[in-house]
């Protein structure tokens, strides 16, 4: 009785995790130790699944702690890498299917860390039952380690019977599919019960316990037979076909065994006719296994314990109770009892597992890591933003004022102190070569990017394109993902990518027209003092304003704007600096609801963290605001005050002139420094476009590999049709086999006149001399109506052919012989003789020497 099920381990094919992952760890985290512990621990994880999935595991429970390792780690990495981004393609064979000539077994390739995991789980749950069965049952300690073992089998193949649909969005192959892994749950579930009666009996508990425990594994072992034998498709495989007869004995035998202890229990309240009843039922249940399933469990023990049982029982009651043996079906029901469940499948499995990548945040966390440092850069902006532009609105005003220059340029003669320091200012900056090379540099790295990106583009394209053609060729066998929905992620990204490239165009084009606008004036201001002095038009000198109340007060004005530009500029840098970490406010609300409101979270943070400097902004632009209303009040007072002619008016045309090209180059020279650097990091980004779209179309060219290859086998597997057509007067009554070759016709002669002469199947040619053609040859049976007329007659009068039947029969379209192949000319000329092929009829020439 101690026949187990065990349930054969998956394989799979070898897949490298470190380039993928690594990737990811690059891209995603800057370099340093964090970088570096990462990427040791991705190539750790790559180890530990060569040694759980890429060698022969022993039947041991160490082997089982690796797997148990692997399947925990898969579970704590799920989170923390777009796996559906890096397209990690796992192939794995079935269990079950070992193959044909032509052709390996069913495989199943997919690009889906929940497939790998759900493979792992049945690799656990197999080899769980391998170290089950390999336990001595005749101690305490095997007999425990065989049920623990069993309930982890049991509960192994549970948790994919519920989660395998889910996991891979798509047909499994037939040993995960939810009716196989089931019916192995429930199988594994009536061995762990078994071991419980057989610790039961070991342990001499009483018979009533051991009775309900065995009648449990009956029902047990009958629910599993049941659902090997009728759920569709599991008989078709081998395995199944062998373990039926072993469940069905199991049954049984389990039976016997409870009918066996409650026929003890009858006989202790005295209920002897129970109890023979009882024995004779084990008795018959036993005779059945011995002679259906004789060559799977062995019964003989059991049923020398029930015969001894049964001739003393008849015995006592013969000669002293005489108590009457009821029938079977008017026995009390025996009572049931369960010890066993499946065991629960929570991570972690393993007692000794710890995270390889304990540090690394989960994906959702990065993800709402991402979307709080958006919101964050988008307030940063916001804030420096206004900030820039109201001092670039400040210097717009006072360069239409002419301010400081008006102020300093009371002479008329001179350059005013303001309009050189702006000078020195762009010719300290490169002045226009400087811009000039920037202006130069940005088609080279515009034209860069568009190539990045039609290349990323076209080789999605092309995969597509081959994808659609194998799908035109293949039909319904073509059945995965179509190209087109999976990479509508990577074109709607890359036409993001195309309209940001577009909008950069236009933000180019308005950069040179500006530069155009005032190239002219920054030029002047990048020539020596002299010829800039001498540029600018001179004017009657105004000392009369020298020291007025309106120009000390115009004065202390601009010092206070000055003033407010560099609390500007210190408040910008305290904006840049705040710090803003909410991983660990986000990894707090993942844990405690199991999921992140990122929106609310991030803006309570910020309201927190920018608070006190949005007032402060604020505050700056309204006190610029106010001194700028007072600076243009102040200033029409000295327009007024100061003396005005042609000379003037084109003097002080030039120096505002002067003041908006200082202005401008300043500006153009930051918006062509940040669009160079925007198309350098525009560059990587669009780099890490290519690599993924690289990947996937490495993944989906590896994946159609696989598949041609699967149906290329399955082609090869089937039967060959007929690939010609056979003339009316070859064919015959009986069909060819379905999808088979089609024989070769034969000539045959009816034993019975029928609707249709059938072609006679024909002996091989008989060795002869010239002489021995003219011996007495007597052809026999052979058509009446195809008799020569010298021929003497046979004692054995041949069949009638069928009047419908040919003046001559017909063989195989054999070119090389001569004369009818159908029978022996014989008359005046020899006999001609052709090889024809023979099959193992009957022969229809009887040759005479």
């Amino acid at each position: 009785m101690a026949t187990f099920i065990s349930v054969p381990l998956k394989k799979s094919s070898e897949v490298d995790l470190v380039k993928p992952l690594s990737k990811f760890v690059t891209s995603a985290y800057p370099a340093g130790e964090e970088q570096s512990e990462y990427l040791r621990a991705v190539e750790e994880l790559n180890k530990l699944r060569k040694s759980a999935l890429g060698r022969p595991l022993d039947k041991h429970e160490s082997s089982l702690e690796i797997l148990l390792r692997y399947y925990d780690q898969l579970c704590s990495v799920e989170p923390k890498f777009p796996f559906p981004e890096l397209c990690l393609t796992f192939t794995w064979k079935d269990a079950f299917d070992k193959g044909s000539l032509f052709g390996g077994s069913v495989k199943l390739a997919l690009a889906s860390l929940g497939y790998e995991k759900t493979c792992v789980l049945f690799n656990v749950g197999a080899l769980a039952s391998q170290i089950a069965s390999e336990q001595n049952l005749d101690n305490d300690e095997g007999l425990k380690a065989a049920a623990k073992f069993y309930q982890l089998a049991s509960g192994a193949f549970a948790h994919i019977k519920d989660t395998v649909l889910s996991a891979l969005n798509r047909e499994p192959t037939m040993d995960i599919s939810p009716e196989t892994v089931g019916t192995l749950s429930q199988i594994m579930l009536s061995q762990a019960q078994e071991v419980f009666v057989l610790k039961a009996t070991a342990d001499k508990m009483k018979d009533a316990v051991i009775a309900k425990l065995a009648n449990q594994a009956a029902d047990f072992y009958g629910d599993a037979f049941k659902q090997c034998q009728y759920k569709e498709n599991l008989p078709k495989y081998f395995y199944f076909q062998e373990v039926l007869p072993v469940l069905a004995a199991k049954h049984c035998m389990m039976q016997a065994t409870a009918e066996l202890h409650q026929s003890a229990l009858a006989n202790q309240k005295k209920r002897f006719g129970e109890e023979i009843a009882r024995l004779q039922h084990a008795t018959e249940l036993v005779k059945t296994v011995a002679s259906r399933y004789d060559e799977y469990v062995n019964v003989k023990d059991l049923s020398d314990k029930i015969s001894r049982a049964l001739t003393a029982a008849k015995k006592d009651n013969d000669f002293i109770y005489h108590d009457r043996v009821p029938e079977v079906k008017d026995l009390e029901h025996i009572g049931k009892a369960t010890l066993v469940k499946a065991t629960a499948i929570q991570v972690p499995l393993s007692q000794k597992f710890t995270d390889l990548f304990e540090k690394m945040v989960p994906m959702e966390v990065q993800q709402s890591l991402s979307m709080a440092s958006s919101r964050r850069n988008e307030m940063v902006n916001r804030l420096v933003g206004s900030l820039r532009e109201a001092t670039n609105l400040c210097n717009g005003v006072l360069a239409s004022l002419n301010l400081p220059a008006a102020l300093e340029d009371l002479s008329g003669d001179s350059v005013p102190g303001s309009i050189l320091e702006k000078s020195r200012a762009v010719i300290q900056q490169g002045g226009l070569q400087s811009i000039e090379q920037l202006i130069k540099e940005l088609p080279e790295l515009l034209q860069r990017n568009r190539e990045i990106l039609d290349e990323s583009l076209k080789m999605l394209d092309d995969e597509e394109t081959t994808d659609n053609e194998l799908r035109a060729k293949f039909s319904q066998r073509w059945n995965r993902t179509p190209s087109g929905d999976l990479y509508k992620p990577l074109r709607a990204e890359g036409g993001n990518f195309r309209s940001v490239l577009d909008k950069a165009v236009q933000a180019d084009q308005v950069v040179r027209d500006r530069y155009n606008s005032h190239c002219e004036m920054i030029a002047l201001l990048c020539k020596p003092e002299n010829e800039l002095c001498s540029a600018i038009p001179s004017a009657n000198p105004a000392k009369t304003l020298q020291g007025s109340e309106v120009v000390n007060v115009l004065k202390a004005q601009l010092a206070q704007l000055d003033e407010i530009k560099r609390d500007r500029e210190v408040l910008e840098g305290e904006i840049k600096s705040v710090t803003f970490d909410m991983t660990a406010k986000f990894l707090t609300a993942l844990a405690q609801d199991g999921a992140i409101n990122e929106e609310a979270l991030s803006t309570t943070e910020l309201d927190a963290r920018y608070g006190t400097h949005t007032q402060r902004v604020q505050q700056n632009l309204r006190a610029q605001e106010d001194l700028l209303a007072q600076v243009q009040t102040s200033h029409q007072e000295f327009a007024a005050l100061k003396q005005s002619n042609a000379e003037a008016n084109d003097r002080e045309e030039m120096l505002k002139k002067l003041a908006s090209a200082h202005d401008s180059y300043i500006e153009i020279s930051s918006n062509l420094k940040e669009g160079t650097k925007f198309y350098n990091d525009l560059t990587e980004i669009l780099l890490k476009f290519q690599n993924k779209c690289s990947d996937i179309v490495f993944a989906r060219k590896t994946e159609r590999d696989e598949l041609l290859k699967y149906l290329q086998q399955s082609i090869a597997r089937e039967p060959s049709a007929p690939s010609f057509s056979v003339p009316a007067y070859q064919s015959n009554t009986s069909e060819p086999a379905a999808g088979g070759p089609t024989p070769a016709p034969r000539t045959v002669f009816p034993l019975q006149p029928q609707a249709k002469a059938q072609p006679p199947a024909r002996p091989p040619p008989p060795s002869f001399t010239p002489q021995a053609a003219s011996s007495n040859i007597t052809p026999s049976p052979a058509p009446a109506s195809q008799a020569p007329p010298s021929l003497p007659a046979s004692s054995n009068p041949p069949p009638m052919a069928p009047p419908t039947a040919p003046s001559q029969a017909q063989g195989p379209p054999y070119p090389t012989y001569q004369g009818y192949p159908g029978y022996m000319h014989i008359g005046v000329r020899p006999w001609t003789f052709a090889p024809v092929a023979m099959s193992d009829q009957r022969v229809c020439l009887n040759v005479v020497f």
